[in-house]
């Protein structure tokens, strides 16, 4: 059985999934982006409290923050249960993954939300995080014994709420990274998609080389 966590690492690469394994990775979760999520139980307040956003960390201008939850407001019918959730940081064992989700809306249908501390891409998830989501809503499914079809993530960053659907394209972005974790018993290659790696902890250890902006331009 695989971590959330670990199979949204092999979406993203594989090579950095090993090195956390072999490693015994506990990173600690940094505090901005611990404070980020705390965003994503205060929107109502943030939305409607004169100054509530001036010392807030966010990364757009409060006029901007606070027209983006007014669209996500606009958009769904979940709004109350995702501003004040029935269960928050629940633990979910699934038939295959397991890990802990940020909120569970009770809904129409039960459905799990994840807050993520980083920028959204500008429309959907971006794919790890998608992947994420749905082992998410699988373990769900499988806690409840009922079929969740829909999932959501949250950038309090930025006041952007995204629901996404569980669909084959989806579900098999999820199984293609589940096979991943289990066949990993060596380094896999290194990726070919080199932005990847600029930020990355294990790249010393990775032996990639990055290019600097000037010797991209010839400087």
């Amino acid at each position: 059985m695989h971590a959330f966590r670990e199979v949204e690492t092999a979406a993203y690469c594989p090579r950095k999934l090993y090195y956390r394994q072999r490693d015994a990775d506990t990173e600690e979760t940094p505090e901005r982006v611990k404070r980020r999520r705390e965003l994503a139980f205060e929107y109502d307040r943030l939305r409607s409290v004169e100054g509530a956003l001036a010392e807030a960390p966010v990364a757009v201008t409060p006029t901007q923050y606070r027209a983006n939850l007014g669209c996500a407001r606009a958009r769904i019918d979940y709004w109350d249960e995702l501003v004040n959730p029935t269960d928050r940081d629940v633990f979910l064992r699934g038939r295959d993954c397991y890990g802990v989700v940020h909120k569970i809306l009770e809904a129409e249908m039960p459905t799990p939300s994840l807050v993520f501390g980083g920028e959204p891409p500008e429309q959907g998830v971006w794919e790890p995080q998608s992947v994420r989501l749905v082992a998410a809503a699988k373990a769900l499914s499988w806690e409840r014994e009922l079929s969740v079809d829909r999932a959501v993530a949250e950038y309090p960053g930025y006041g952007v709420v995204r629901q996404i659907d569980i669909d084959t394209r989806r579900t098999a972005a999820y199984r293609s990274a589940r096979r991943t974790v289990s066949a990993i018993d060596g380094p896999p290659a290194k990726t070919s998609n080199r932005s990847k790696c600029g930020a990355c902890e294990y790249r010393d250890q990775c032996g990639v080389s990055t290019r600097s902006l000037s010797s991209l331009l010839g400087g």
